[in-house]
């Protein structure tokens, strides 16, 4: 009452500054700005003046005074009844009792900037004023006794709307926090309403007189009248009898709860102020009330088990996940404790990610709390938190409750949905006697391993296995078919082999028609599999096995030898065990076919051949190896005397032993077998393969064979051996007179003089003329002619090549003398080993020969002489090799 403004520190000192001469009725301190704005009276009388305060500036020690002027509406003096200024200092509203209200716009600090109005007027006394900034737009919400409007002020000419039909009392109204959408505030007896800058929103029910409304961090303070004190409704009466008890309540509106209630004697006023309500008393007491740590006010919703509104305080708060997982898990404990289980679970549910899954699990385990467990371990899985354990109890839950509908939800979830591993789910499902379920599983996502496995093993529909892995690609087609296959060889042969077949040639999946549409916009690379690895397959099947083999040779003739192999061998056993004489006809023809391609081994196919007697592919694969003796071997042991002998003269060119061995072999039959050993003792004496002797020494062993056999051989060859004594004799006395003539002719040249009498060139056939050049085997040349074609001085042009080829045949022989292997191979091989040794001793290879040459005009010597006769016989002598 004498005008002065107080300042309390934090510290709570205490300072002053004269302000107004007589009071100050109105303060209003801004929150952004070190601005203080007053309304007071400096004269007696209805004289209000609005004072505009900087306290961060001094003038003579006290706060600076950046402005002044009076507070009246037009000309007409009034009382202000509420003081409100925008945070942005362009706008001041103070409202009267006489229902005006005053807007100063521009700069409120300054006279010069800024302009004064009348926004409005009425009849009812204002009560309360408050401004609210929505982005660019600034509104003014204006409360009487028995109305409440907005005013537009962004816009011009400041269009007003009307809220509501019904006021508050003075000091009843406040401005909610932007957090709170900025709602304005209006206390009425009965009930606490908001508004929007456009409408009415929610109103709360709060029962008693309202002496003041204010709002501080999301809670509304609101200051009642005890019920049991006299009412007292006159405008502007702001004091109360001494007797008169108050009812301060603080409320949390978002969690709908009571934060604060006592009762208190004459409250002049509520501030709030860091973060505490400052409460003053008309005994000049002031209290405060400090607002509890989050913590103990959890703790105290805990002992009382308001969980619910626990929560929600703690999410208004912005408490941390950690922090609402631990309420959310105590709240489910203790409705679990309850018996309330759906609750609880609900609870635990919302702690998934925080609160480990088998807490919760361990609770529920009992059968008749299944309900709950399979609703937490959905919520597991739709979060993708749930691992194989997860997946495998709750594909259990399902199943003991026999919920076919929840089960199929499960596992037919879109493939963007799937939480869960799906092999342990089909492990599950199949364990559980869900076959079908566990199929689909499968096929939906690509488990083909677990697909055919169920098919074949649990359901024994062998028929859709086949199917589904000719829809597969290649690579996964065909390892299943090798895991699988003798099994679907042994229930649906026909189409395993159809399936086979097309897999080791030209293997396309099979697709529907829509597949086939979009595989043909693309050219597919075909793949075929190796044949050899699903002989095996067949094992059981003989009939499949041939066609398949069959189809593959005519596919794929250049098809691995193990398919050709393989094929003979069952061609032969079907000629083996044939009756029929046609059939087997047509059989040995397929057989001797696969054994021409040339495509089978050799050695297998002779040992098939062997196995199952098949004569003819014997005989054919010896004589394709040039195996002769293996073929006379053959018929000698099957006793086929003729073919032994046809052998001998089909291969007896190629290996001359044959003859030999055939002739042994008839030699130690006891049988009547004169024919064949004449037939035999015919080819041996015409081409002079064996010795005599030795025939004799072989058809010794033989006592059927009689002198009469042998006879014509003996005559025949002793008449040659005589014959050919007879020419060898007659050939040594040629030769004899040969070298009796050459001696004498060689005595003559050197005992003797040589006329020479040509007269012609023996080159050019020409007269001789000088100069001439004569050699002593009477032939002259021109010298010219000599010097054209003599190769050299000292032998005549005419006998150098008669010459040449003697010598070269000398020096052959001298080389062959030391070429001891070939001697010793040619002695080896040879059925008549006297023939050769002759042959080469006919040769000179066992005797020392020297060749002397005499140079022209030396002395011929009796050894010079001996050389030469000897070369000359050797030259001359006549050799059958």
């Amino acid at each position: 009452m004498d005008g002065q403004i107080w300042f309390l520190t934090r510290s709570l000192q205490l300072s002053s500054f004269q302000a107004y001469k007589l009071r100050v009725t109105h303060l209003y301190q801004l929150k952004q700005h070190s601005i203080l704005v007053t309304v007071g009276q400096d004269e007696q009388g209805i004289n209000p003046l609005v004072k505009v305060w900087n306290p961060d500036k001094r003038d003579s020690g006290n706060p600076l005074c950046t402005r002044i002027f009076p507070a009246i509406p037009g000309n007409k003096p009034t009382e202000v009844s509420c003081l409100s200024v925008h945070e942005n200092l362009n706008f001041m509203a103070i409202g009267f009792t006489d229902g005006s209200v005053v807007l100063t716009k521009g700069d409120i600090t300054r006279d010069r900037h800024s302009k004064t109005l009348t926004l409005h007027e009425g009849t009812c006394p204002i009560t309360g004023l408050a401004f609210r900034q929505q982005s660019k737009v600034t509104h003014l919400f204006v409360a009487t006794l028995e109305k409440v409007h907005c005013y537009t002020l962004s816009v011009k000419e400041y269009p007003k709307l009307e809220l509501d039909t019904h006021g508050c009392a003075l000091r009843c109204s406040a401005l909610t926090d932007p957090s709170q959408d900025s709602q304005f505030i209006v206390a009425g007896d009965e009930c606490v309403y908001l508004y929007q800058p456009d409408e009415r929103g929610p109103c709360f029910a709060f029962d008693g007189h309202k002496l003041l409304a204010h709002w501080h961090r999301g809670y509304l303070l609101l200051l009642t009248r005890d019920t049991k004190s006299p009412n007292k409704s006159e405008f502007g009466s702001r004091e109360t009898s001494p007797s008169e008890k108050q009812i301060l309540t603080i409320y949390d509106l978002d969690n709908k709860f009571i934060a604060y209630s006592a009762s208190f004697d004459d409250i002049i006023d509520v501030l709030a102020e860091w973060g505490s309500f400052y409460i003053l008393t008309r005994d000049g007491k002031m209290f405060v009330l400090q607002e509890k740590d989050t913590q103990t006010k959890l703790e105290m919703l805990f002992k009382k088990n308001l969980f619910v509104m626990a929560i929600n305080l703690a999410k208004s708060q912005h408490l941390d996940s950690d922090g609402l997982s631990e309420i959310f898990r105590q709240y489910g404990d203790h409705l679990y404790v309850k018996g309330d289980h759906d609750g609880a679970i609900q609870q635990y549910i919302r702690t998934i990610r925080k609160l480990e899954p088998s807490y919760v699990i361990r609770k529920f385990l009992d059968a008749q709390r299944i309900h709950n467990l399979t609703a937490y371990l959905q919520a597991l899985h739709r979060q993708s938190l749930a691992n194989a354990d997860h997946t495998t109890l709750l594909l259990n839950c399902y199943t003991k409750l026999k919920d076919s509908s929840k089960l199929e939800e499960f596992i037919k979830s879109s493939e963007s949905e799937v939480h869960f591993d799906v092999e342990i789910a089909i492990k599950v499902l199949r364990q559980a006697g869900y076959h079908s379920h566990a199929v689909f599983l499968a096929e939906r996502h690509q488990h083909h391993k677990w697909y055919l496995k169920i098919q074949l093993e649990d359901l024994k529909n062998y028929q859709e296995a086949l199917r589904y892995i000719g829809r597969l690609p290649f690579d996964q087609a065909e390892s299943n078919m090798k895991r699988y296959g003798k099994t679907l060889m042994h229930h649906v042969p026909d189409g395993t082999t159809l399936l086979l077949k097309g897999l080791c040639t030209d293997y396309q999946p099979s697709r529907d028609a829509m597949e086939r549409e979009s595989l043909d916009r693309g050219p597919a690379v075909a793949k075929k599999a190796n044949s050899e690895e699903f002989i095996s397959v067949f094992a059981n099947n003989p009939r499949e096995l041939r066609a398949f083999l069959e189809h593959m040779i005519e596919v794929e003739p250049f098809s691995s030898q193990g398919v050709y192999d393989t094929l003979l061998e069952l061609r032969l056993q079907d000629w083996a065990h044939e009756q029929d004489s046609e059939r087997k006809k047509v059989l040995q023809g397929a057989a001797l076919s696969l054994l021409r391609s040339d495509n089978t081994v050799f050695d297998k196919a002779l040992v098939l051949c062997q196995m199952h007697n098949f004569k003819e592919g014997v005989l054919y694969l010896y004589e394709k190896g040039k195996l002769y003796q293996q073929i006379m071997h053959y018929h000698m042991q099957n006793e086929e005397y003729g073919k032994v002998v046809e052998a001998c003269k089909r291969y007896g060119d190629q290996e001359v032993c044959l003859w030999e061995q055939a002739l042994g072999y008839f030699a130690r039959k006891e049988e009547d077998c004169k024919a064949y050993i004449s037939q035999v003792l015919e080819h041996i004496d015409q081409n002079n393969l064996m010795p005599p002797l030795l025939v004799v020494q072989t058809l010794a062993h033989n006592s059927t064979a009689t002198l009469s056999v042998i006879k014509d051989y003996l005559i025949n060859k002793l008449q040659r051996e005589s014959q050919q004594i007879e020419d060898d004799e007659r050939k040594i006395r040629q030769y004899r007179e040969e070298t009796a003539h050459l001696r004498a002719e060689i005595q003559e040249l050197r005992s003797s003089a040589k006329i020479f009498q040509k007269t012609k060139c023996s080159m050019c056939n020409s007269p001789l003329e000088l100069p001439s050049v004569h050699f002593l085997c009477s032939h002259s040349f021109h010298q010219h002619c000599f010097e054209s074609y003599a190769e050299s001085e000292a032998e005549c042009p005419t006998c150098t090549p008669e010459n040449r080829k003697v010598m070269d045949m000398l020096r052959a022989q001298d080389q062959k003398r030391d070429l001891h292997d070939h001697f010793t191979r040619q002695l080896r091989c040879s059925n008549d080993g006297f023939s050769v040794v002759a042959d080469y001793f006919g040769r000179g290879v066992f005797n020392k020969l020297t060749l002397v040459t005499d140079p022209p005009g030396s002395k011929v010597g009796v050894g010079s002489l001996e050389a030469d006769l000897q070369r000359d016989l050797l030259i001359h002598t006549k050799r059958n090799t």
